[in-house]
């Protein structure tokens, strides 16, 4: 439990950054979420209108715990970004940033120590630290949804690599031949399992008429109601992560493998088949000892994720 100078429990900001959207919330040191508030996400205006998002999404935050003085801000964003110098690079779905330097921007105007950090390493943090992944000391996080990003913490520190850009696990290829990503490449994960690309298969195989728009929730949704083509698309998915993680363990072998983000909780109904698959792509005779855990924040994981930042 993080503790100010007289015992008291301290507490943070944490601010989730999206395309759309921008969500925030006051956090108590032992991770419970205390106040959530929500405002539009100026993506494609300017990088004052930007900040401004920000700032009014931590005012509203900050007005549902009046009573709760705060420590500190922390910033989850999608990357790129520079973490060590609280930089916003060039982030596709936040093209009102470009080179930004966010923390700077934010410290300032809210006259508070601000972090920030990728994402998935916020949402990794706050798992190891408050979450599923509490009682492990090497945990690998995975968020799906409509990407596919990841962390790695260690000993209760994110591993950020040389320049904060290590853990780009949605960007593994797991087939050079296969379909284009976002990122420029062919073949990575994200491009093949994430709710985008399950929607996609699925618009082939689905014997039902189609939602528009179709989703992955809906695909779910499909399965649920016994649609075998809904079916045969998530077990596609699935096999696709399991060969990933089977990657993952050859690479790192951590202690616990968790899944957050909007996809996390339906693909924990397939572990067993992910857990199968996986076996059949490592080199690691152990590999099975490795738990899979649904991740405790699920929409929250960007707000208690960017609040984990402030921790000592």
């Amino acid at each position: 439990m993080a503790q100010g100078k007289r015992g008291a429990e301290q507490h943070f900001l944490g601010v989730d950054i999206g395309g759309t959207k921008v969500a925030a919330g006051v956090v108590s040191g032992s991770g419970k979420i205390l106040s959530r508030a929500q405002v539009p996400m100026s993506s494609r205006d300017s990088a004052a209108a930007g900040l401004a998002a920000v700032l009014a999404a931590v005012e509203a935050a900050r007005a549902g715990a009046p009573n709760r003085s705060v420590a500190g801000v922390g910033i989850s964003s999608p990357g790129p970004l520079d973490p060590k110098r609280g930089v916003v690079l060039n982030p596709p779905n936040l093209p009102c940033w470009r080179n930004y330097p966010l923390a700077a921007r934010a410290a300032k105007a809210l006259k508070l120590p601000v972090k920030l950090d990728n994402d998935a390493n916020a949402a990794a943090l706050a798992e190891a630290r408050w979450g599923a992944g509490k009682k492990y000391s090497a945990v690998f996080y995975a968020t799906l949804g409509t990407g596919i990003g990841a962390g790695l913490v260690l000993d209760g520190r994110i591993y950020h690599g040389r320049t904060g850009a290590a853990v780009e696990g949605g960007h593994l290829s797991l087939d050079y031949r296969g379909p284009s990503c976002g990122c420029g490449k062919r073949g990575c994960i994200e491009a093949l399992a994430s709710g985008p690309a399950l929607a996609r298969r699925a618009r082939r195989l689905l014997h039902k008429p189609l939602p528009q728009p179709l989703t992955g929730e809906a695909v779910a949704a499909a399965w649920r109601a016994g649609d075998p083509g809904a079916e045969q698309a998530l077990r596609q998915s699935a096999d696709w992560l399991g060969m990933w993680l089977g990657n993952i363990v050859d690479l790192l072998e951590p202690e616990v493998m968790i899944f957050g983000g909007g996809m996390g909780a339906l693909m924990a109904e397939w572990f067993p088949r992910i857990r199968e698959t996986m076996a059949a792509w490592t080199i690691n005779s152990r590999a099975g000892e490795i738990p899979l855990k649904a991740a405790r924040y699920g929409a929250d994981a960007g707000i208690a994720g960017a609040a984990a930042l402030c921790l000592p």
